[in-house]
């Protein structure tokens, strides 16, 4: 059976419906440029084997994180994942399972979120967490929303060290219900510059720490001004085990935190699934969007697990939802849980110090060489270096030796002026090996 087995005359109605005379219409926000002009360069007809071997050929173009010297991150971040997480998800009772909608039934999926919650709360600093949501950059936008809601105030200041994603997509969301947004201008050190255009139509002030250019911050006096004008601070997390290591955003002063968790648990894969953490304080949590898992008793006084809040449009009136999220990326969330089990707080610590010292070490083999500047003043575990040539084609000529050396910020921000500056990266999967050929490969691609 065809998936849309649809009639000519099915279509028409259908297109006549909508105001559109062909399906062609429905595409004419992509640029021309974007499009093709007839069937992709494949055959019409091929054998399974076939189709295996040619995709298979045009896979092994790729240059895989897993199989070169790799130092990109900007958001996402190559570490190990035990081979636990993924035996673990890969069972049936978790791999089938997703948004319970009769949840006191499905104990287990309650009760791993609650671990989940209590996790991620630790981890933050803050008394209360939610279930997860989509990833960092929406969790990010629901954060913006929810301030709007609490302070009734229709502005957010962002700082210019927010990843540029970030901002996008809290922008797409935003606008739509006619919150303001203030971008500051891209820069390496200047979290506090929000300060300066906090007012009295204020809702929120956004930063990150690290923030993209990873530059670590302490945020204190930028939550205690937010608060003197009456507006929440919105503290957001790109790489989760750098909270291993540095100063929790709820010891800072943090309203709300919007977070990346891929980071734990979760691969790359190719840009996602990938998982939004999201915390709050206790006053707020009514206008927390997403649900909340909570622990009680049963009718026999044994331990149960229960939706104690769940603002959502799928369990609530539309107009009374505090978001219209619709799942929480639950088997991304499973797998945080296990690898943070796993690891427990002294392997966390461990683990975010052997990151800050991989970082340090290709840090100080970067900046010996003649021409690179190093911008970063306090790094967890990526910093950003200023090149004498244009980052993209440094990286590019990097990529034909076979080295992922970093990601140019002209790719996040094209229009910033900043094209000369590279995003690097280093985890624990960082070898020693590969500093060294990172560097000397770079010196000889800067010497030519």
């Amino acid at each position: 059976m065809r998936y849309l087995p649809l009639t000519p005359d099915d279509r028409e109605a259908m297109l006549a419906a909508i105001g559109v005379k062909s399906i062609d219409d429905l595409f004419v926000d992509v640029p021309q440029a974007a499009r093709l002009d007839g069937p992709v360069d494949l055959p019409r007809v091929a054998g399974e084997l076939e189709v295996e071997r040619a995709l298979g050929a045009m896979a092994a173009k790729n240059a895989t994180a897993g199989t070169v010297p790799f130092f990109c991150g900007a958001g996402a971040y190559k570490h190990h994942v035990p081979a636990t997480v993924d035996h673990v998800i890969q069972r049936s009772e978790f791999l089938t399972s997703y948004t319970p909608y009769q949840p006191e039934i499905a104990q287990g999926t309650l009760q791993y979120l609650y671990e989940f919650q209590t996790q991620v709360a630790n981890l933050t600093g803050m008394p209360v967490a939610n279930a997860s949501l989509y990833d960092g950059s929406t969790a990010m936008a629901e954060g913006v929303l929810m301030a709007t809601r609490v302070t009734r105030r229709n502005k957010a200041v962002i700082s210019g060290g927010v990843h540029p994603h970030y901002v996008k997509a809290t922008e797409t969301v935003v606008h739509a219900v006619g919150v303001e947004t203030l971008a500051l201008a891209p820069a390496v050190d200047a979290e506090a510059a929000v300060i300066d255009q906090i007012g009295p139509d204020t809702a929120c002030v956004v930063v990150q720490t690290p923030n993209v250019f990873g530059t670590a911050t302490d945020v204190t006096k930028i939550a205690e001004a937010a608060h003197a004008a009456g507006a929440l601070l919105i503290v957001v997390v790109t790489e989760a085990v750098s909270m291993g290591l540095l100063k929790s955003p709820g010891e800072m002063g943090a309203d709300i935190v919007a977070a990346e968790g891929q980071s734990i648990g979760n691969a790359l894969n190719f840009g996602g699934p990938y998982v939004g953490l999201f915390a709050t304080r206790d006053k707020l949590v009514r206008q927390m969007p997403g649900r909340l898992c909570g622990e009680t008793v049963d009718a026999d006084g044994e331990r149960g697990f229960v939706l104690t809040l769940s603002t959502r449009e799928q369990h609530i009136r539309r107009d009374k939802a505090t978001s219209n999220i619709c799942t929480n990326s639950g088997l991304c969330t499973l797998a945080f849980t296990i690898h943070m089990s796993l690891l427990g707080e002294t392997g966390l610590r461990r683990l975010a110090l052997l990151n800050h010292e991989k970082a340090v070490a290709t840090r100080d083999a970067l900046k010996a060489i003649p021409g690179v500047e190093v911008l970063t003043p306090r790094i967890f575990n990526e910093f950003a270096v200023k090149l004498p040539k244009p980052a993209a084609e440094v990286v590019e000529q990097l990529a034909n030796h076979h080295i992922l050396a970093g990601v140019p910020y002209s790719r996040l921000a094209p229009d910033a002026g900043m094209d000369d500056v590279l995003l690097v990266a280093a985890t624990e999967t960082t070898t020693d090996a590969d500093i060294k050929i990172l560097a000397t490969s770079l010196a000889k691609v800067l010497a030519n």
